[in-house]
């Protein structure tokens, strides 16, 4: 490893357009000396500085010895969730990326706009800062210059291990692939639900408490359904006001589960995370089910295509089907193998 190399993540010259990259490279370049894989025919991109070592677009197996030999691996935000990172992360480079505030998204963000997503991207590799993180994975402010050539010192003082996390070898894929094959039907059709006849009871239905939690969990004497992944792996609970499911469950170490919306969109939801509903109605919003404290009005989702982690509102406490999920194999719930 060369300690004082950076390669910056970007081979076509409109990803180094980044507003304000001039100062990040010129902090970067204090410290370290930086490579660019920067597609060009003729002549230099005049978006990559003079200072920068330009490569141009390399074969696979250069690129690779190219990131074992550096330290550092920068990002400026775009492409999104990239395979990049993780080969650099893999050849023992530390990831550096931003961290987006506000999150990117349809409302605010060129690249998400018209797109049919409710989405909130936090950084520009949100995999790789929640399921991987430090040391591997930095992500700060990048118009904050005090904490930028803070972070860039931190960096020259540390050492990582080449790290690949479990789910992108191959045997953590033939893993993930054999457990699908095995535990999922599309032959069958889907049992309806609620039964026609609960046999719980009929207030809180077939939830239960975790003690000393606002996590409801699938009761153990409710009786079995056939779900993938299985029933007891569902956490419920509600997100706070403007706040996804997405958000929700990470908040409790846990991820949003799209399978499980089915078996949490019905009124014993409410009653059992101890929603007043006043009325309820079942209408077609990707944010459904939900509460709406105004109104104290509940309100089931009506086309199960529209079930959603993602998307949040001011107006609404959402009711969010969460999991947890073995480290090094977030695809898979604890009780999945």
């Amino acid at each position: 490893k060369v300690n004082n190399m950076a390669v910056v993540y970007g081979k076509d010259a409109s990803m180094w357009k980044l507003q304000g990259k001039e100062n990040i490279l010129a902090i970067l370049y204090r410290y370290m000396e930086i490579h660019g894989t920067v597609y060009y025919e003729t002549q230099r991109p005049p978006e990559v500085p003079a200072f920068v070592k330009n490569h141009g677009l390399l074969p696979q197996h250069e690129l690779q010895q190219l990131l074992r030999k550096a330290k550092l691996f920068v990002g400026f935000g775009f492409p999104y969730e990239g395979p990049a990172p993780l080969e650099a992360i893999a050849n023992g480079c530390i990831f550096l990326q931003p961290k987006f505030n506000p999150p990117h998204s349809s409302l605010n963000h060129e690249f998400f706009r018209g797109k049919p997503t409710s989405r909130k991207v936090s950084s520009q590799h949100p995999y790789a800062e929640q399921h991987i993180g430090r040391p591997h994975v930095i992500t700060v402010d990048f118009n904050n210059s005090e904490e930028f050539d803070a972070t860039i010192r931190e960096i020259m003082k540390l050492n990582v291990e080449p790290f690949l996390p479990y789910e992108y070898t191959c045997e953590g894929m033939l893993e993930r692939v054999h457990t699908y094959i095995q535990n999922q039907s599309f032959c069958s059709p889907e049992v309806p639900f609620p039964p026609v006849n609960s046999s719980w009871a009929l207030l809180r239905g077939p939830f239960t408490p975790v003690p000393d939690s606002r996590i409801l969990i699938w009761a153990s004497n409710v009786s079995s359904l056939s779900s993938w992944p299985p029933l007891s792996a569902l956490r419920l609970l509600s997100s706070q006001q403007g706040q996804s499911c997405v958000e929700a469950c990470w908040t409790e170490g846990l991820i949003c589960e799209p399978a499980f919306y089915r078996f949490i969109n019905i009124k014993e939801a409410f009653s059992a995370l101890d929603f007043q509903c006043e009325g309820l109605e079942s209408e077609m919003n990707h944010l459904f089910p939900a509460f709406s404290a105004e109104h104290a009005e509940c309100s089931l989702q009506h086309d199960p295509l529209l079930f959603s982690c993602a998307g949040s509102s001011s107006k609404y406490q959402r009711l969010c089907p969460c999991r947890d999920f073995r480290k090094g194999q977030v695809a898979l719930c604890r009780d999945c193998l």
